[in-house]
């Protein structure tokens, strides 16, 4: 499994207003939130008192969830209390209440709020080792807003290498840095894995678990991201070393807008089936499996629009 990871922080702009009529336009709706309250000013624990002054009542624990991405208010009276936020934060009627609709990536129920890390890996996971390593926050100041993967499968049938073009947000100010994960499959010799930067960043730590055959690697911007700004870059894992492959997934801990996942295998050796799965954890059962029709050029694809949180991938079965 190799799995998405994004630590790293106002919306692309000149001005604090520039910053929220982006983040309203793009979403998603903690990032644009958490831009309207630092705009007007207010501490949380003002807002829930102006909130109680309109009989509305919400915790500061839940406001805080909902600007960290942690929960959504998916719920009517939470949606009554979004509408409120509105008012109290001099936003226009409706902006904030849009970004819940599914449409622009929002939420109407909890599988659409952002994971952690444990509920993905464990507790007891080799990957929050690896991250602890690198310093990497438990929340998250990035999210994948669109990626597409392309996966090479050799003539062995091994993981050859795979590249990736991605755009990323900025949760919060001051983020300079993407950490990615590769998990190598039974054989893989992690030492001998490589990752080069492509286009618009460069390597920084690098970190790897061999028993487990783990590498985190971070991939530095050329300067901080503020909060809600954006960042395209592009780079590719070189393996080769490990055992037969049988699939392929990626993880997401925030909603991502889209996903696109090639796989190519090499000929003569292909393989006779190819289906689509996700699951909602690295060790839960697959769900929603699809067969995938092999093409002409030997490869097979999904595509992902609006995914929820989780695992999604490609499998796929051999002769």
């Amino acid at each position: 499994m190799r799995t998405d990871t994004r630590p790293g922080g106002a919306v692309h702009g000149d001005s604090p207003d520039e910053a929220l009529a982006e983040a309203l336009r793009s979403g998603p709706f903690h990032l644009a939130l958490r831009t309207a309250v630092r705009r007007r000013g207010l501490a949380l624990h003002r807002i829930r008192h102006h909130l109680a002054e309109q009989g509305l009542q919400v915790s500061v624990t839940s406001l805080s969830y909902w600007q960290r991405g942690e929960r959504v208010p998916a719920r009517t009276e939470s949606v009554q209390v979004v509408r409120a936020l509105e008012h109290i934060l001099d936003v226009t009627p409706g902006a904030l209440v849009r970004l819940l609709e599914p449409a622009h990536g929002g939420a109407t129920a909890h599988t659409r709020a952002a994971r952690r890390y444990q509920e993905l890996f464990g507790q007891d996971s080799a990957v929050l080792q690896l991250l602890d390593q690198l310093d990497c926050p438990t929340e998250d100041r990035l999210h994948t807003v669109s990626q597409s993967e392309q996966v090479r499968i050799g003539p062995r049938r091994e993981l050859c290498r795979r590249e990736i073009q991605q755009l990323v947000r900025a949760h919060r100010g001051n983020v300079d840095r993407y950490v990615s994960l590769y998990e190598g499959d039974p054989g893989c010799d992690i030492t001998r894995v490589r990752v080069d930067p492509l286009d618009n960043c460069r390597l920084g730590r690098v970190r790897s678990d061999r028993a487990a055959a783990l590498l985190a690697v971070e991939l530095v911007f050329d300067r901080p991201l503020a909060l809600g700004e954006t960042q395209p870059f592009r780079y590719r894992v070189t393996d080769g070393t490990g055992g037969v492959c049988t699939e392929y997934t990626r993880g997401f801990r925030y909603p991502v807008s889209h996903y696109l996942l090639q796989v190519y295998f090499t000929p003569p050796t292909l393989p006779v089936r190819c289906y689509r799965f996700g699951r909602r954890a690295a060790n839960a059962p697959r769900h929603g499996v699809t067969q995938l029709p092999l093409n002409g050029y030997h490869s097979a694809h999904l595509a992902e629009q609006n995914a929820s949180p989780g695992i999604v991938g490609l499998a796929w079965e051999w002769d």
